[in-house]
């Protein structure tokens, strides 16, 4: 009898192990990042703590990928991934990094401007952590994240949040949230450490012009949307007016000033900077969508929001054939193209140019994976 409870004892403890070694490996997984493949035409790789000592060796640490041409110009900043769960913003500045030539002035990309938040995924949302996009070299896996930092970078979170320096008050789930913690501090949380050192970017590089990527659920009001702060209201509506010519319609959103946190507002207050923030339509980020899968990222077709649109009983913006991911990504790419060009219209003395730099029909035409290097 002892020695059959032996056995039972020692087979527990090698399932035990077993598991806890697959464990162990998902989790580390979950912290190596998928490659990037920059163009030949990059000039300098840094991490954001050269900006900001203190974040140095932590997941706050991300890349900063510079092309710089040598001459005269504006500089350009762009951010992807603030929110990992948005998915459009990575591979727009994927492609960015992966094609662009600048021949005047300087344009510098954070792909992973959160990179802690593509180190777990969202609780009780079912979300998958990668999806796959065909190029023609293969296949590439790509992270699907989480909408703030990870918990074990930054814990507990407060039953308040109470934002540093306005004192506005939130959830205390957006202590967490990078979107909400401009202009940050030095001395601040996780994720005020980590805002404070893009706004140092922003300060050190004299950014010209900034733009942050995003994804927003079908039934939020400012889809399809560039937010500008009032101080560049006249380029916004520059780059609008141009963007309609194109058969595009984009809704021109001014930052609320008394919504504090948010890269369009802090940005804007705190730096000489002229930022913008873009929106596009994505349904895995919705509550009325139906099962979450990878699939749901790259054609964007949900039953659930269908039939939602169909009722007319929300406001939605949907598209029932789908909101793939080349559109999504090719609204980004010709709204960045529209902010660069109103700028270089408005200030020709300061103006950035480049090549390589696909735009909305291309994306339409030759999809994502055509522009994966």
């Amino acid at each position: 009898m002892l020695e059959k409870y032996r056995w039972t004892a020692i087979f527990i403890l090698l399932l035990a192990v077993i598991i806890m070694i697959f464990a162990g490996s998902q989790f580390v997984e979950m912290h190596r990042l998928e490659p990037l493949y920059p163009s030949q035409y990059l000039t300098e790789v840094k991490g954001l703590s050269e900006y900001f000592s203190a974040i140095r060796g932590s997941s706050g640490d991300t890349e900063v990928y510079i092309f710089d041409s040598g001459q005269p110009g504006a500089t350009v900043l762009l951010l992807g991934g603030t929110h990992p769960n948005e998915s459009s913003s990575l591979i727009t500045a994927v492609i960015i990094i992966e094609n662009l030539r600048v021949t005047k002035g300087k344009f510098i990309v954070i792909p992973r401007a959160c990179q802690s938040g593509f180190t777990c995924t969202d609780p009780m949302e079912g979300c998958p952590q990668m999806f796959t996009i065909a190029s023609a070299n293969g296949h590439r896996k790509f992270r699907f994240g989480s909408r703030v930092a990870n918990p074990l970078d930054q814990w507990p979170d407060p039953l308040v949040y109470s934002h540093y320096p306005s004192g506005q008050k939130l959830s205390g789930f957006e202590t967490r949230n990078l979107n909400r913690s401009y202009p940050g501090r030095p001395d601040g949380s996780f994720s005020e450490k980590v805002g404070y050192a893009i706004v140092q970017l922003i300060r050190i590089e004299k950014v010209d012009v900034a733009i942050d990527l995003h994804e927003a659920a079908p039934e939020i009001p400012i889809i399809n949307a560039i937010i500008s702060h009032e101080k560049c209201r006249d380029l916004a509506a520059t780059a609008i007016l141009n963007l309609e010519f194109s058969d595009l319609k984009y809704a021109m959103e001014m930052s609320p000033d008394n919504f504090h946190g948010l890269s369009h507002r802090e940005w804007g207050d705190n730096t000489e900077t002229m930022p913008f923030l873009m929106e596009t339509c994505n349904p895995i980020q919705g509550r009325l969508r139906g099962r979450t899968h990878a699939g749901l990222i790259i054609d964007g077709v949900d039953a659930c929001y269908a039939r939602a649109v169909n009722t007319k009983a929300l406001r939605i913006t949907y598209n029932p054939a789908g909101q793939p991911l080349k559109e999504r990504v090719g609204r980004h790419l010709q709204g960045i193209i529209a902010i660069i060009e109103a700028f270089n219209e408005l200030y020709p003395d300061r103006s950035i140019v480049w090549e390589n730099l696909p735009g909305y029909s291309e994306l339409m035409e030759n999809d994502v994976g055509s522009y994966l290097r």
